[in-house]
Formats: C-alpha cells, sequence, structure tokens
C-alpha cells in the first residue's frame, strides 16, 4: 500500500490524471471488489492513479424510504478490505464530526459532501485526522466562494485538500456545470477534480429520488480535463438501472475502458 505521501505525490502531480471512481453506494462487499478490481486493472494498463470510492451511508437522499447503505461499522470493513486486498487509497464522505476520526483511521481521503461544505466543525473536524481533504463545492456556491472553504480546511490544519466541481443548482431538479470554475479554483493552489456523474444528476428529478442523465457525463469530464482539471470523480456500477443509489447518472462498468481511454488523450493533449 502506498504512504500518505506517495498517495498525494500522485494525487499532486501535474501531468498524470487521477481517477476518482467507484460505486455511489456500499451495496456489498462482492459488489465494491468487482468494481475496484476492474478499474485498478484499467487504470494501471493506462497510467492513472486510481483511488477507489464508495459510501457507507448516504445520508442526504430525497426520501427516507432511500436506501443509504450499510452503516458506519459495516462499511468500513468493507473499505478496510477493499484497501488491504487490492492495494489502492480509498475515499468515503463522512457527514457529522463524530465520523472523522474513526474513518480516517480507515481511509486515505476524507470527503466533505457538497452540501454540507459550509460545516465548520465537520471540516476541522476532517481535518484534525491528517488525511487528505476532499471538499466538494456547494451547488449553491459560486467558484470564488469556494475559497473561504478552503481557507477554513487550512487554518484547521488541513495541508493536503482536494477542492471538487460538481455542477450548480440551474432552476428545479436541474444542474449546470460551468468550466469556468476549474481555472478560479485553480488559483487556490490545490488540485481540482471533475466529478462528472453528480453534474449530470436531476436532483429529485424521480419523484422519491434523483434521476440522471449519465449520457452527458462523458461530454463533461471532456470539456473539464479540457478545461485543465486534474482529476475525474466517476461513479460507475455494473448495472447501473438495478443500482440502489444514484443509478441514472452512473457509467455503465462494462464502458469505463473505452471512456478512460479516451479522457487521458484529452487530459494529455491539454497539457
Amino acid at each position: 500500500m502506498l504512504t500518505d505521501v506517495a498517495i498525494w505525490k500522485n494525487l499532486n502531480s501535474p501531468r498524470r490524471l487521477f481517477l476518482i471512481a467507484g460505486p455511489c453506494v456500499i451495496e456489498n462487499e462482492a459488489l465494491c471488489l468487482r468494481v475496484g478490481a476492474a478499474l485498478k486493472k484499467i487504470c494501471a494498463r493506462l497510467g492513472i492513479f486510481y483511488v477507489f470510492k464508495a459510501s457507507f451511508d448516504k445520508a442526504n437522499r430525497t426520501s427516507g424510504q432511500s436506501f443509504r447503505g450499510p452503516g458506519l461499522d459495516a462499511g468500513l470493513r468493507v473499505l478496510a478490505k477493499v484497501r488491504a486486498e487490492l492495494g489502492v487509497p480509498v475515499l468515503t464522505d463522512i457527514h457529522n464530526e463524530s465520523h472523522a476520526a474513526v474513518v480516517g483511521e480507515v481511509v486515505d481521503i476524507l470527503q466533505i459532501p457538497a452540501v454540507l461544505c459550509r460545516q465548520t466543525d465537520l471540516i476541522e473536524a476532517a481535518a484534525a485526522t491528517g488525511q487528505i481533504v476532499n471538499l466538494k463545492k456547494g451547488q449553491f456556491l459560486s467558484p470564488a466562494e469556494m475559497g473561504q472553504v478552503v481557507k477554513k480546511a487550512q487554518a484547521a490544519g488541513a495541508k493536503n485538500i482536494l477542492v471538487t466541481e460538481r455542477g450548480s443548482t440551474f432552476g428545479y431538479h436541474n444542474l449546470v456545470a460551468d468550466m469556468r470554475s476549474i481555472p478560479i479554483m485553480q488559483r487556490f493552489g490545490f488540485p481540482i477534480v471533475f466529478d462528472a456523474t453528480h453534474s449530470v444528476q436531476l436532483p429529485g428529478g424521480g419523484g422519491t429520488r434523483s434521476g440522471g442523465q449519465r449520457e452527458f457525463a462523458p461530454v463533461l469530464a471532456r470539456a473539464a480535463l479540457a478545461a485543465g482539471a486534474n482529476g475525474l470523480f466517476i461513479e460507475t456500477h455494473p448495472l447501473p438501472d438495478r443500482a440502489l443509489s444514484d443509478g441514472p447518472n452512473m457509467i455503465p462498468l462494462a464502458e469505463m475502458p473505452a471512456l478512460l481511454r479516451s479522457l487521458l488523450k484529452i487530459f494529455n493533449a491539454a497539457r
């Protein structure tokens, strides 16, 4: 397993594309190992630095009846197994301060969800772990305003920070991704990630759940890399239409090899 220093060196490299990817939520251990192993193999072949992602708890669902995940203890056991067996860094999101320390003992990157990016106590707790922190830009914030979020994390002790663009609210049940946000947020001095699949989400568009337009995720990913994004965040699943969370905006796992090959060409050309 890579050291923390080696992980950050790869994420902070201007010449190497990195990918944060996996299923939206931990449905079961087998799914996570299957997706993680497939993506590790693809990325190793292409020279892309890979970070596995899955959530142990989706606390921000549209409906109270939506699947949330296995919970903290069971979820961390799965993430620990993925990290140990596959030898890849792992990212997961936290939703309250009490999660930070215990989750930070298991994963390499703590993610602050977009809807919680202004929560001072949550950011400070994540920073206190000493782990890499991924700050997702709120759908309600301008790119420039994210600078205050970054400063808040730095003041709390965070040294290694990722900032993720994931679209902005555009009327009801819709998001729009403004590529100007990438060079604007790069002024903060940290790597910028583009979340291709959440940017095509249709929040609440399914009535009791979010909808999505997965066919446009590759379009936005290409645009983001051309605009200078350092890395990509993509949720993927073997059968997205049967996924328990965010299926409409996830990329089918079988399509990832061809997609990543095309995206890598754009990343290299942009540099």
